[in-house]
């Protein structure tokens, strides 16, 4: 055993490192028990049922040979005698009996370093993994620390290190090393390393946090945000709603010269940002997601969850946007699949649209009768089969009888 002084001092340490570190203390001492076991076992062998108790007050650690009381005993290192017991023990009772290994002192210092150690990145892992886990779908800050196989590492609050997969990274934004970032944490991950923290600048959500930082009436629930599309890094629709009538959604999110959504643009590098206002009527929800555009009406066909939407015929560009974007976002804003036609070709489309609807239902129709008719040709082959079988069973019976017959 290690002087007492020595002892102390280990008491003293635990404690400290638990208090500097947030780790349990606690923790810290039931690792070093089961640390010295292990040791112990490892030197002086594992045959005896042995333990190891550390006094939670003064650091005094002892080994005790653990066996259970028995009438009989058939194992010496694991039995003992009610007789060699003695008072109170009985039957089915564990008898702790003190030993005291060689060298074991030595031993033991070496082994609470290494568990210590062990420990601390233990805890410092999972507090880590339970701090970003509360902040998971939310925004941190931090600096790009390096690139490796373009995944860009950055330094949460200077020692947290996160990833940002290529992924998730916005196509034509670009970081160098030791630029300030923000963005979104996507997930948290436990792996053999420690957690892996998993960034977004691409995620819708990083758009929402954005706006809430810098509206106050989102952050207080006074304007809801209920639907947002987002093509990262170009442009992205939102549509918001108040929940009291004296207030403007859309100029609450827009702020004074529009300043507030000046600033969510400028932390997404320059992407364009449209606040739109929700409405509870379908129709009127997929006019305000085109906008800029104008739409003079629009036509449901909810079985199919498809819209004609009718816009007039100089409209009709704006509608669609560059590359199909604007009716791109409107349609994952609203969920629905959008069909735009100008007012001069409204009626050519409706009928188009409506020939192709009635030949999918005839093709539906169709479908389970040809099943059918596939099913039934299948059994009138199997039926075939078998009656071949059958004969050939037969012709094979009537010869081997006529043989036996000669």
């Amino acid at each position: 055993m290690v002087d007492t002084a020595t002892e102390e001092r280990l008491i003293d340490v635990l404690q400290s490192i638990a208090n500097e570190r947030n780790i349990s203390f606690e923790m810290l001492l039931e690792g070093l028990e089961a640390a010295l076991l292990t040791a112990y076992k490892r030197h002086y062998g594992s045959e005896a049922n042995a333990i190891v108790i550390v006094d939670r007050k003064t650091g005094e650690y002892k080994v005790f040979h653990r066996r259970m009381v028995a009438e009989q005993v058939e194992d010496s290192k694991l039995e003992v005698s009610v007789k060699e017991a003695g008072a109170p023990y009985q039957p089915g009772d564990f008898y702790d009996e003190e030993v005291k290994p060689k060298d074991f002192g030595r031993i033991a210092a070496q082994t609470a370093k290494q568990v210590i150690v062990q420990r601390i990145r233990e805890a410092e892992r999972d507090t880590v993994f339970n701090k970003y886990t509360r902040k998971l779908n939310d925004l941190v800050t931090g600096t790009v620390q390096r690139y490796e196989q373009r995944n860009m590492f950055v330094l949460l609050e200077a020692r947290d290190e996160a990833i940002l997969p290529v992924s998730e990274q916005v196509p034509g934004e670009i970081f160098r090393i030791g630029d300030f970032i923000r963005a979104y944490v996507l997930d948290v991950r436990k792996s053999p390393k420690g957690p892996q923290v998993v960034l977004s600048r691409t995620a819708e959500g990083l758009v929402q946090r954005l706006l809430e930082l810098e509206v106050p009436e989102l952050a207080n629930g006074v304007v809801e945000i209920m639907a947002i599309a987002r093509d990262p890094g170009v442009r992205s629709k939102v549509a918001v709603r108040s929940q009291r009538p004296e207030v403007d959604p859309i100029g609450a999110c827009l702020g004074p010269k529009s300043s507030r959504i000046a600033n969510v643009s400028d932390n997404l590098r320059g992407e364009k940002i449209d606040i739109i206002p929700w409405a509870a009527e379908l129709a009127d929800f997929i006019m305000n997601s085109l906008a800029p555009a104008k739409v003079i009406t629009v036509e449901l066909f909810e079985e199919d969850g498809a819209a004609l939407v009718i816009v007039p015929d100089y409209q009709l560009s704006l509608a669609i946007g560059r590359d199909g974007q604007n009716v791109r976002l409107a349609a994952r804003l609203t969920g629905w699949r959008l069909d735009i036609t100008s007012e001069t070709e409204a009626d050519a489309a409706r009928e188009r649209y409506l020939a192709e609807r009635a030949e999918r239902v005839v093709g539906e129709a169709e479908a389970p009768v040809e099943a059918e008719e596939a099913e039934a040709e299948q059994d009138e082959e199997a039926v075939a089969v078998a009656a071949d079988e059958e004969l050939r069973r037969k012709l094979e019976e009537f010869r081997r009888e006529r043989l036996g017959s000669e």
